[in-house]
């Protein structure tokens, strides 16, 4: 899976990421040196995160709910990130001291509107689909560097769920031979990565949690409208409490017993789920605070449920990486380190281990877009299931 016949030198890339929060756009320029057949070693060179101005923020939310996002808005919206996204580009460049002619790849993921990895039996068929938006061709075009964009349809053409896909560079990035390693991510929706003791591709397995940020991100800004958009630091939840009645309600989900692999997003974390909470602190009188402590329990808990659940008999460990947003706030760490240390798991950021958590996964598509240009499988399907591997990402000159 790792072979190739291309001879790895001393190259530049770009990553770019944009999440279900909705942020804004990472771009990490990294460097790569290695030769075909071991992974490259990888150097992080320079990062920016460019927030997504507020007209562009609304029209993405505007598009997660499919009887507003209409063919002529998602086509605009396309064009236009692909248009922010090679700005992003040529700022992190800039901010390296490099030429753009100096770049080999950029590697983008796009922004998903719909991702729907349940297979839907039509007409004799077995379809399941996933809508990324962010034109590689206008960021090829803008930049002048060749662009690989669209990465997750090529692992669903092969029965994958066309996520997570950020495990195979982790796999490459972080294994060890001695230890077991939990890489959880808290985005918008948690996803973990196991990567066994001295483990081979075929033995990483990744899935995601459930929600992340998406719940806490989406209640704040539901309650506190026009002032605050996400928990900084994690100021709401502290003044609250964790409703006990609330959280054995919504532990009741049925995704969390799902088998793997398994992942979701916003279609089933998103605003109807949203209105529920809102229905139930109106009929309970439930303070906006306790609200939010309870859904940020929510997530620490269903990512220690997680474990429980389909990890520690199969591969346990002692050590939980945590990056992504959800890594800033204190409270929802501090709710994790609770679930965690009564099975001996040691819960730590990804700046804790030396690296970043902010440009984590735009350094991973620099890296798939690496693989893809160089004609080499860059999913996992042990945590997609995918039948296969494949080369994942279509690409624009």
């Amino acid at each position: 899976m790792m072979a190739g016949a291309n001879v790895y030198n001393r190259r530049y890339a770009v990553g770019l990421m944009s999440g279900t929060s909705v942020d804004g756009i990472d771009a990490a320029l990294v460097e790569f040196n290695g030769v075909s057949g071991q992974p490259p070693h990888v150097r992080l060179i320079a990062f920016e995160n460019t927030p997504y101005p507020a007209k562009v923020r609304e029209e993405i939310f505007s598009l997660f709910d499919p009887k507003t996002a209409t063919v002529d808005r998602v086509g605009r919206m396309n064009v236009w990130l692909g248009e922010l996204y090679a700005e992003a580009a040529l700022s992190v460049i800039a901010k390296a001291g490099l030429d753009r002619r100096n770049i080999a790849v950029i590697g983008s993921h796009g922004q998903t509107i719909y991702h729907s990895p349940e297979i839907q039996h039509t007409d004799g068929y077995d379809l399941h689909y996933t809508v990324q938006i962010g034109e590689g061709a206008v960021i090829a075009a803008r930049t002048g560097v060749t662009c690989v964009s669209d990465f997750r349809v090529a692992d669903m053409a092969v029965g994958g769920q066309g996520a997570p896909l950020v495990p195979f560079t982790e796999y490459l990035l972080y294994r060890e031979a001695e230890h077991t390693l939990l890489l959880q991510n808290i985005g918008g929706i948690g996803n973990v990565t196991v990567i066994p003791a001295g483990c081979t591709p075929e033995q990483v397995y990744a899935f995601d949690t459930g929600p992340g940020n998406v719940l806490i991100d989406g209640l704040v800004s539901r309650l506190y409208p026009g002032e605050k958009t996400m928990d900084t630091g994690g100021a709401i939840a502290q003044k609250g409490s964790v409703n006990a009645d609330l959280l054995q309600l919504l532990q009741q989900e049925a995704y969390y017993g799902l088998p793997l692999p398994k992942s979701t997003g916003r279609e089933l974390f998103g605003s109807s789920y949203i209105d529920r909470l809102l229905s139930y602190k109106h009929e309970h009188g439930i303070s906006a605070e306790d609200l939010v402590a309870t859904v940020t329990m929510l997530t620490a808990w269903s990512i220690g449920d997680a474990y429980r659940r389909f990890i520690r008999h199969r591969d346990p460990s002692q050590l939980m990486i945590v990056g992504g947003g959800g890594s800033y706030n204190p409270v929802l760490m501090q709710f994790l380190k609770q679930q965690m240390a009564p099975m001996d798991v040691q819960v730590r950021t990804q700046e804790e281990v030396g690296h970043n958590s902010d440009a984590k996964e735009a350094i991973a598509f620099a890296l798939l877009a690496d693989y893809t240009i160089n004609k080499l499988p860059n999913n996992l399907p042990s945590a997609t299931g995918a039948q296969r591997p494949v080369i994942m990402g279509k690409i624009s000159y």
